[in-house]
């Protein structure tokens, strides 16, 4: 009886996931498994992102038993389980889906060729982006630095095919006892995390959820709606397409109802698809730079005057939230507390870190890393990078968000801020981004005491601007 294994990473669904079809179609026995090796990933995931993968392992492990099926758990070293499972079940094939990091590939080709000491073949299917991240290549036969056209290109040629239904499974049969999902140890001793269990629902019926409560309205007002972070104007799906809960073809292809809604909302679903071309692009870059998240991509800026901070007092004020800052605050203060930040708030919170405290873009990196729930490290990487002005593509050096004026165009009334930072509740909305600016009767009257019940700004946003216009300027060959 022919029995196929499949290594599930990032693919953590039934419907139109690739391996599971391809092993359904070809052997009488299939047998998932899941390979739980944390030290191989480099850097490691953090907290946030590590409770997001139990609750998504434990939702498929219920979605394969109503299917007939069973997950199977097990500790790494990855190379040595998938030898030992492979045996103990007789399989005569490994299946897997493509993840697009240095250290999965190497592992993935590792595995191959431990597998085939033992006559098991590995087959490692396309998934999880709509493009190879190394076969792009611009008009010289390099690799695109721009996004703009790296998307043209790509987007030019792209024609995802249809999303594949979920596979009749077979059952595995007699195997191993796998490992409790709770011997993996993804939970947090001290359970924090409890206050994201209301926000969110990891797992593919989550995903679907999630997208059906997003579409066709919120990707037809998706262009306009995107930027103001006190609306529900994003899709939120960012989690969900990161553990392969939701394939990103079944993505593509349902935008497509909303796009038939007029001009309008085909322009807005096209700057929607365009975000999903920068994630695509992000993994280009990591393919190009395996040590993105720690190397700026401008080899100059590793030479770059950071201000020091011996304390770390001025980290932490931004990590609490406590920079005096508003919309920095209410940014931080959100992710801290929903595992999440709007896209808009992800740019001024990184712009003010690096530009405005002048402190090293990988300290925001790693925060990042470990509070946020769809933390990937191609897209997290470039974002930092990009908002450093030391990526590819990136922000000029000289473009500094001022969190006042993007508080005033994108949350006009304060709402956003008024959530997450409501000490400040009180202020008229045109103190609410610069309290400090506020007539000291107003801010009595609100019952705001700088110093007090909120942190006086610990920078002045016109000083440190300067300040950093100026570090960026010390590098060699940078001007305005």
């Amino acid at each position: 009886m022919s029995t196929a294994l499949v290594w599930l990473r990032r693919d953590l669904r039934l419907a139109d996931q690739p391996a599971l079809r391809a092993a359904a179609a070809a052997a009488e026995r299939v047998v998932p498994l899941y390979v739980h090796a944390p030290g191989e990933a480099d850097p490691a995931p953090g907290a946030a992102s590590q409770w997001w993968r139990h609750h998504s392992l434990a939702a498929l492990q219920a979605a394969l038993a109503a299917a007939g099926s069973r997950l199977h758990l097990a500790h790494g070293p990855t190379v040595a389980a998938l030898q030992h499972w492979a045996r103990a079940c007789g399989a005569e094939t490994v299946y897997a889906t493509a993840v697009a990091e240095p250290e999965a590939e190497r592992t993935a080709r590792e595995a191959a060729a431990a597998l085939a000491e033992d006559g098991v073949a590995l087959r490692v299917l396309p998934d999880g982006l709509l493009t190879d991240p190394h076969a792009a290549r611009n008009r010289s036969g390099g690799m695109y630095r721009a996004f703009t056209p790296f998307w043209r290109t790509v987007r030019a040629q792209l024609d995802p095919p249809l999303p594949a239904p979920s596979p009749h499974l077979p059952p595995p049969g007699p195997t191993p006892e796998p490992e409790p999902l709770a011997a993996l140890g993804l939970l947090p001793r001290v359970r924090w995390d409890r206050k994201l269990e209301p926000l969110w629902q990891p797992g593919a019926h989550g995903a679907e959820r999630r997208l059906e409560a997003f579409l066709p309205a919120g990707a037809a007002a998706y262009g306009e709606a995107r930027d103001y972070p006190g609306q529900a104007g994003t899709s939120a799906l960012s989690a969900h397409l990161h553990f392969g809960e939701l394939s990103v073809r079944r993505l593509w292809h349902a935008l497509a109802d909303a796009a038939e809604q007029g001009a309008a909302a085909a322009e807005s679903v096209e700057a929607f698809r365009a975000e999903l071309g920068w994630r695509e692009f992000a993994h280009h870059l990591l393919a190009q730079e395996p040590r993105l998240h720690e190397r700026p991509v401008d080899r100059r800026f590793a030479a770059f005057p950071w201000r020091e901070d011996p304390d770390g007092r001025l980290l932490a004020a931004w990590q609490r939230g406590e920079t005096g800052i508003p919309l920095v605050d209410a940014g931080m203060r959100e992710l801290w507390a929903t595992g999440w930040l709007h896209n808009r708030a992800r740019m001024v919170v990184g712009s003010f870190l690096v530009k405005n405290l002048r402190l090293p873009w990988q300290h925001g990196e790693a925060f990042f890393r470990d509070t946020l729930v769809d933390w990937d490290r191609a897209s997290n990487s470039m974002g930092w990078q990009w908002v450093a002005g030391c990526g590819a593509d990136a922000a000029p050096y000289f473009r500094v968000f001022n969190p006042v004026r993007q508080g005033e165009r994108f949350d006009p009334d304060g709402d956003y801020v008024r959530r997450w930072v409501p000490e400040l509740a009180g202020l008229p909305k045109q103190w609410i981004h610069q309290p400090w600016a506020a007539p000291a009767d107003a801010r009595r009257r609100s019952g705001v005491t700088l110093g007090r019940d909120y942190p006086e700004p610990v920078v002045d946003l016109r000083e440190s601007r300067e300040a950093a216009l100026a570090a960026f300027r010390s590098l060699s060959g940078t001007s305005p």
